[in-house]
């Protein structure tokens, strides 16, 4: 009787066991987690606990002395067209006021063109407040919802900045045309000197961008649902790793789904991957984007817990999740903590303004690419005085991972290299509404 109970006490210990073992050992290894990763306890304290030389702060002088008081008479109407995601038309539209400010125009609310690209539909007044706009906007330039009868059924001389290259001086280029037409539209060129901008351009520039921008009442109490609805403390992760976002970047990646792999080729068209010496070269220079693998790895090469709570600020259609959910598994998403038909309906630039307020507002926030919304979150968490703000470094991972690197020597080398790029404030490099300032004090100070 004894041997025949413990016959099937064995079966029941030895056989999952050997199972187990079985996956662990034909499941194919990531190259990057080979020789010995150190777990979290064995590395350095979190980044977060970093102390920082350099640092940026808001200058407020915009709303200081004489510089909003704009002059009483226009040169004529100035509509700002924005173009592609949310943040490079909030961008564009930044521009855009500063401009028109340059020029001494009175600003037409803007337009935000309408893109299937991005899956999207809803105007300026659609994501911002405009009565809120045009108020916080006074003093600095005016702002107009309805043109006078003269210019209401006509449309605006266009004037398309945005493929200038060099040294563009809207002054030279854009004002006759203004002084010729009285109302015109404007797409702002991506190269311009904002540095050549007199202080009340500036001024204009820097109030549109951080204190006259406010989500509709609608928007902002979706955005507070979900930012309410977060695990407290949280980290904001913008992973960056889309079909589109792959095929544009004309990467080469090992170890993806088979899935992965058809969507990518469907969305390259004659926009093939570099291969050879070309593809090495492009990746070194930082030019790939991180999987969500790599980026599971960076984090806890920076001593950030597996245990954090992070919300994915990004859109539709990322691949290869599991990378990260994997070894991060307290991710939540706005759709999987938000339902309702409301939500559903949403298009691309709502659900964006809901990503972007729920970064600004985050306990810390990391970023896998340098795109326009990083830039945009990143300048106002400084201006909220919130300063765990971090963008890792494909250009490290890439000079790493090349050299041989793998497991614990690969871990603490990134993590020596965003460190550095911490303390220094490298990759945080905001617009003139803000000083740099030298800091001894911890990152989460102001």
């Amino acid at each position: 009787m004894v041997i025949l109970s413990v016959k099937p006490l064995f079966m029941i210990l030895v056989v999952p066991l050997a199972l187990f073992l079985a996956v662990v050992l034909l499941s194919p290894p990531s190259p990057y987690f080979q020789s010995s990763v150190p777990s979290n306890s064995s590395l350095k304290p979190s980044i977060w606990t970093v102390r920082r030389i350099i640092g940026w702060r808001p200058c407020k002088w915009w709303q200081l002395g004489d510089l909003t008081v704009a002059e009483l008479k226009s040169n004529g109407y100035i509509r700002v067209d924005c173009y592609g995601g949310l943040n490079q038309m909030r961008r564009d539209l930044c521009d855009g006021v500063g401009i028109a400010r340059l020029l001494n125009a009175t600003l037409v609310l803007p337009k935000f063109e309408v893109a299937a690209y991005w899956n999207e539909s809803s105007g300026f007044a659609d994501v911002f407040d405009v009565e809120y706009f045009i108020h916080q906007m006074n003093g600095f330039i005016k702002v107009v919802k309805e043109l006078p009868s003269e210019f209401a059924s006509k449309e605006p001389f266009q004037v398309d900045c945005s493929k200038r290259k060099g040294q563009f001086d809207y002054v030279e280029s854009v004002l006759p045309s203004l002084l010729e037409h009285r109302y015109i539209s404007i797409t702002p060129a991506m190269s311009q000197r904002r540095d050549r901008y007199p202080q009340n351009a500036k001024a204009a520039l820097c109030q549109a961008c951080y204190n006259a921008l406010r989500l509709t009442r609608s928007l902002e109490k979706k955005a507070s649902e979900l930012l309410e609805a977060i695990p407290k403390p949280f980290l904001s992760l913008h992973l960056r790793f889309e079909p589109d976002m792959v095929a544009y970047s004309q990467c080469q990646y090992s170890g993806l789904s088979s899935a992965s792999i058809k969507t990518i080729e469907a969305a390259q068209g004659d926009r093939k991957p570099w291969t050879g010496e070309l593809a090495r070269i492009w990746r070194k220079r930082g030019k790939c984007p991180l999987t969500p693998n790599e980026t599971a790895f960076i984090l806890q090469a920076l001593s950030i817990p597996t245990s954090t709570n992070i919300y994915l600020a990004a859109g539709d259609g990322l691949m290869e999740i599991e990378g990260l959910t994997s070894v991060y598994t307290n991710v939540v998403t706005k759709s999987s903590l938000l339902t309702g038909e409301d939500f559903t309906s949403m298009h691309g630039n709502t659900k964006a303004a809901l990503d972007y307020h729920v970064s600004i507002n985050s306990d810390s926030y990391v970023a896998t690419y340098f795109g326009n919304m990083d830039k945009m979150v990143a300048a106002m968490r400084a201006f909220k005085g919130l300063y765990k703000t971090l963008f890792l470094s494909r250009r490290a991972f890439a000079d790493f991972t090349s050299q041989g690197l793998r497991g614990r020597d690969l871990m603490q080398a990134l993590q020596k290299a965003h460190r550095d790029d911490f303390v220094i404030g490298r990759g945080s490099a905001l617009p003139y509404c803000f000083c740099e300032a030298n800091s001894s004090y911890p990152i989460n100070c102001i």
